[in-house]
């Protein structure tokens, strides 16, 4: 029996639907998971008190403020050289084989573990420059893991615009800097900040690069320059769910410290969504 061709159209758009919707329910199961064994936990003590008793209770104030720290550094590091990186390849450097080879290592880059940054990190940064375990040591290893992504993002948003901007504007006397700065990389802001905003999403969940070069186990106190160790959320809640003193008694706040977690995350996405929302808005 031959099938319609709209019946198949139809399979095949019954089979996405139910696909869609099981990878949407289970996120939201693990959200809901999580906010249902959170939430308890949450209360102003535990956002701005420092961990006692062997992080059995107090707070995770400190592991706040060390990761906003790390994702402030990696964000200084690897927006500039990132988005600078993709204007050269995509606007002036052309299409020979030096940017064909630098193309595919960038890919490669963005497909190697997060914890062999965090080795190349520790031997860099904290050995061989005499960082130390410090914020500075962090930031330059979180910001290498996300300069590909970086790279790689800021440059199909270059691309997404079309060619006749940027002859128009050369016609009209506009030189190549010019249209560049005042055309191109404004209308394709919107979109840059996507990789922005996923770029920040994984540094606030990384662990194995800030294990090497910057996470401390317990340090109830804020740090003072960017050569001092922090807390972060991410190895916090590594510490405190698999390796801590009283497993059963930390269990309350590691769910705790995951829900903190998606809040800073989601809170980042909605404050950089809505920025991209008034930029296009701006270009439309």
């Amino acid at each position: 029996m031959k099938i319609s061709k709209k019946t198949n159209q139809a399979i095949a758009f019954a089979t996405f639907r139910v696909l869609s919707l099981f990878v949407v329910g289970i996120l939201f199961w693990i959200l809901g998971f999580i906010i249902y064994k959170g939430a308890g936990v949450l209360s102003w003590e535990f956002l701005t008190a420092a961990p006692t008793n062997g992080m059995t209770s107090g707070g995770i104030f400190p592991a706040i403020i060390g990761t906003f720290c790390l994702i402030a550094g990696s964000a200084t590091v690897a927006f500039p050289l990132g988005i600078c990186s993709a204007i050269y390849t995509s606007e002036y450097a052309g299409n020979g084989l030096i940017i064909r080879f630098i193309r595919v290592m960038t890919n490669n880059l963005a497909g190697i573990p997060s914890i062999v940054f965090g080795l190349f990190g520790m031997s860099l940064f904290v050995n061989t420059l005499g960082f130390g375990d410090s914020i500075i040591a962090g930031s330059l290893t979180l910001g290498l893991l996300t300069l590909p992504l970086v790279i790689r993002t800021t440059e199909e948003a270059l691309k997404a615009i079309p060619d006749s901007f940027r002859t128009g504007s050369l016609a009209l006397g506009a030189s190549k800097l010019q249209t560049t700065t005042k055309i191109v990389l404004p209308m394709a802001f919107p979109n840059i900040i996507t990789g922005l905003i996923l770029s920040i999403g994984r540094v606030s969940g990384e662990t194995a690069p800030i294990l090497f070069t910057v996470a401390a186990y317990f340090l109830p106190h804020l740090p003072h320059s960017i050569y001092d160790q922090v807390m972060a959320l991410p190895y916090h809640l590594y510490v405190i769910a698999v390796s801590g003193t009283d497993l059963e008694a930390t269990r309350p706040m590691a769910y705790g410290t995951a829900l903190v977690l998606i809040i800073i995350v989601l809170a980042i996405n909605l404050t950089a969504s809505f920025i991209r929302k008034k930029i296009k808005k701006n270009y439309a």
